[in-house]
């Protein structure tokens, strides 16, 4: 039987993978050289996209007098704190910056599957809400693996 709690659980899962996506993209801008205009407006893009998300699915807890939680999941904090390191000891050059967010769209992709795969998520609204921001995710996770191949391939 569907449960509120497990609902919000879902969702709340959801809104940190989002955070996760927010804190890598800053990063990612913070890294990026100055030349790489292009990218940090996709980056900036990938933020208000995972904002808007966000607001999505904390409305849906909210409506359910859950509480929104607003860190960002035990993974993606690990991620960070490793990026970090590796930052010390490299230079961050564009594909390994694109290498890196496309990592995170990866986890997006994993977190947005297994929630429409949970079995306590029957819901049908909320269900077509996270399939609607999974397609949304793919298509940037796609803009981001293409940017990536595409500088690859300048450099052979």
């Amino acid at each position: 039987m569907e449960t509120h709690e497990a609902i919000n659980e879902i969702l709340n899962d959801l809104v940190k993978i989002n955070n996760d996506r927010i804190v890598g993209y800053e990063r990612a801008i913070t890294e990026a050289k100055d030349l790489d205009i292009d990218l940090k407006a996709i980056f900036e893009a990938m933020i208000r996209q995972s904002s808007e998300y966000k607001e999505e699915l904390a409305g849906k807890i909210k409506q359910d007098n859950g509480i929104v939680e607003d860190g960002t999941t035990a993974s993606g904090k690990i991620y960070h704190a490793w990026m970090e390191i590796k930052h010390t000891f490299t230079d961050s050059d564009r594909h390994s910056i694109l290498s890196s967010c496309e990592f995170t769209e990866d986890a997006a992709q994993r977190a947005y599957e297994a929630a429409l795969s949970a079995d306590t998520l029957t819901d049908a609204e909320i269900k077509q809400l996270i399939a609607d921001e999974q397609v949304g995710l793919k298509k940037s996770h796609d803009l981001i693996k293409n940017q990536r191949n595409a500088h690859k391939a300048l450099l052979k």
